[in-house]
């Protein structure tokens, strides 16, 4: 019962962010999403509805690892989707936090990205 209404609070954040974030060509949105063992990250055209760029722990060299949701993952992660953005010269986004509080993991994340070279 608690696990459903941690997901449905999850989503309603979540809808309530995406009315307001929205990604363009000049500054796309990057959208994070936590499950249990993974961690997605994508840099998003809404314009067109287009990922430019993305990064998760199911790809093949990441993979090698243990799959850890942990903040260290997320830093990872922000570091290569970051890097992956930079060489499709996207230098500015717009984050979306997809709903999970900006705290631990969304923020290990989020700063890893900005050292990559994001700005937001």
């Amino acid at each position: 019962m608690a696990k459903n209404i941690k997901k449905e609070s999850i989503q309603m954040r979540h809808k309530r962010i995406r009315k307001i974030v929205c990604g363009t060509q000049e500054r796309p949105r990057l959208a994070v999403h936590f499950s249990g063992k993974h961690i997605y990250a994508q840099v998003i055209d809404d314009s067109v509805g287009r990922t430019i760029a993305s990064a998760n722990t199911t790809e093949a060299g990441l993979k090698t690892q243990k799959p850890k949701a942990n903040a260290a993952t997320a830093m990872t992660i922000g570091k290569l989707v970051a890097e992956r953005a930079k060489a499709k010269s996207i230098n500015k986004v717009v984050f979306d936090r997809g709903g999970f509080i900006y705290h631990g993991k969304v923020k290990a994340l989020a700063d890893a990205a900005r050292e990559g070279g994001l700005q937001f």
